[in-house]
């Protein structure tokens, strides 16, 4: 019966069109009622602020605000800019050039962003008018950059790897080791794919950048070069930890905004305050509905029984659970946005990947490259429709684009999956 209320409600509450946070926190508090029909109303509540509090207090979680408010301050610091001229004097002679700028500069934005929709919106601006002056038509460019901003959140530092560990208690460190292969094959793959487009498209190429035009871009974008060296080389060399790395890229951020480039004044500042604490503020708002949600699961006894069913279904073959996995995280990312859908789902699969011995990383590299792809996967894509809103185009033309760029990330989700090495090779 509670397991009935808590689906069914979320269920018709996302069918409304209401948001996700308050279809989970809805939908638990609905259940809670249910589940303590005769006790007092008071003391059935009182459960209530105390997984709040918990769920949004873990230290682990320090790190989302300061890498949300670390992507904005580079966002707005003119690093984009910068990083898109060097590529341009790299590699803006070759046929297909632009298609591989885009993805090239999406990866490395993504080592400093950490987000999706951010690295679409602070890159989108440039590379797809950019795109679509080189020939490429406006619902391919959109559908690329939308594609390459998935990376954003594989690649370390990635918030969703952040949300992953606080949930299955797994090493943020590992995680974002992880990230790093996985997030440069997608990047990978959508090079292939642009390169075999664009040999049937009429393409305008750049001049060939002489090399001391390529130094002068060099030395432009050189302290935003910097910014992954420092979080990443922080990381994996044990000097910070991801929570203080997060801090870490916060400062140097602005000391490159403001001392250096010049591009951050108090205006601007005031406004990425603004912005970074609304983005966190959502964020923790799911967070907390999604911890009520599970915190059901978990009380009903639900978990135990979809891990029973689940373990039975795959016969003890941990090739049969991905396989489920990969096609039940395919589908919730066209709905879900990923931080739900990895408090909804992590709970469920983490049981069953323990029992068949599955490495815990494995798991969650895994579960983020779906969710990734689910970023730009229509109907509630979130880079779809910031790729949209900059290149004026309708959701059902970006659609069209989408497809081969979907194929090629989809090979790569399998290669990830089936191949462990892929994801542990810089995990010892």
């Amino acid at each position: 019966m509670v397991g009935l209320v808590l689906l069914g409600v979320f269920v018709l509450l996302l069918i409304v069109g209401t948001p996700i946070a308050v279809c989970l926190g809805m939908s638990s508090v609905a259940a809670i009622l249910v589940q303590g029909a005769g006790k007092p109303i008071d003391a059935i509540m009182s459960v209530l602020p105390r997984l709040c509090s918990s769920a949004s207090s873990k230290f682990v979680l320090l790190a989302i605000p300061f890498f949300i408010l670390s992507g904005n301050v580079m966002e707005k610091a003119g690093i984009s800019g910068r990083l898109i001229n060097l590529a341009e004097k790299c590699l803006g002679h070759i046929r297909g050039g632009m298609a591989i700028i885009c993805v090239v500069v999406s990866c490395f934005f993504a080592a400093i962003s950490g987000s999706g929709p951010a690295t679409v919106a602070a890159l989108g601006l440039i590379m797809i008018p950019a795109l679509v002056k080189a020939g490429y038509p406006a619902h391919y460019a959109c559908a690329l950059m939308a594609a390459g901003g998935a990376i954003g959140v594989v690649i370390p530092p990635s918030i969703t790897f952040v949300v992953f560990g606080s949930i299955a208690d797994a090493s943020i460190t590992s995680l974002f080791k992880a990230g790093l292969v996985p997030g440069l094959l997608m990047g990978a793959g959508l090079i292939v794919v642009s390169l075999i487009l664009g040999r049937k498209m009429d393409l305008k190429l750049m001049p060939r950048a002489s090399w001391k035009e390529r130094w002068v871009a060099f030395k432009q974008a050189f302290f935003g070069l910097m910014m992954p060296v420092i979080i990443l080389g922080g990381i994996y060399g044990g000097i910070f930890t991801p929570t203080e790395a997060a801090a870490v890229s916060v400062f140097y951020g602005l000391f490159v905004g403001v001392v250096i480039y010049r591009e951050i004044d108090i205006k601007k500042f005031i406004a990425i305050l603004i912005d970074s604490c609304s983005t966190t503020a959502t964020v923790m708002f799911i967070t907390m509905g999604a911890t009520l949600f599970a915190y059901v699961l978990t009380r009903a006894r639900l978990d135990l029984m979809i891990r029973d069913f689940m373990l039975t279904v795959t016969g003890g073959s941990w090739v049969v659970f991905f396989l489920i996995v990969n096609i039940v995280l395919l589908i919730a990312g066209c709905f879900l946005d990923s931080t739900s859908a990895l408090y909804i789902f992590t709970p469920l699969f983490a049981p069953v990947s323990a029992a068949l011995g599955i490495d815990p990383i494995h798991l969650g590299v895994v579960m983020i490259v779906n969710l990734a792809i689910g970023l730009f996967t229509p109907p509630v894509g979130v880079n779809l429709y910031v790729a949209c809103g900059i290149g004026e185009i309708k959701i059902e033309d970006i659609s069209k684009g989408i497809v081969p760029f979907l194929i090629g990330e989809l090979a790569v989700l399998l290669l990830v999956t089936y191949v462990p090495q892929i994801s542990l090779l810089f995990v010892g």
